[in-house]
């Protein structure tokens, strides 16, 4: 499971809209090492000038890893966590996320790092397995 969902909040669902506030928290407790990691690397792209702010320090374990991919593979975690912190993220692989600026969504550095020749370039023997 994604998610450690409060059975409140589960009523709440089951009978209308969940409040964004409501769901950025049980992300945060449920995947506090993406959430933080994400935070981290929204502060520092609004504490810059540079293009963009990632992340190249893989996890410290599988679970923190397993945190990463379920957050950035559901596209309403990843919307919410965007919308949140106010950023674009952009993911290469088991842990290179980015942090872009909203604005930069389809520019050059953003198109540069989501594509299939940056992707294969970011790649090494020891991300097979992620």
């Amino acid at each position: 499971m994604s998610l450690d969902v409060s059975p409140q909040l589960l009523a709440e669902a089951e009978n209308s809209e969940v409040r964004e506030q409501d769901f950025m928290e049980t992300v945060r407790r449920s995947l506090p090492y993406a959430y933080n990691l994400i935070a981290r690397l929204a502060e520092e792209l609004r504490s810059t000038t540079a293009e963009f702010a990632d992340n190249h320090t893989p996890p410290p374990s599988e679970k923190e890893r397993g945190q990463l991919l379920r957050a950035l593979s559901s596209d309403a975690i990843r919307g919410s966590l965007e919308s949140h912190f106010g950023i674009t993220l952009a993911f290469q692989n088991c842990h290179r996320v980015a942090a872009f600026r909203p604005e930069a969504r389809g520019g050059a550095t953003h198109t540069r790092f989501t594509s299939p020749r940056a992707q294969i370039l970011n790649q090494s023997p020891e991300f097979r397995d992620c």
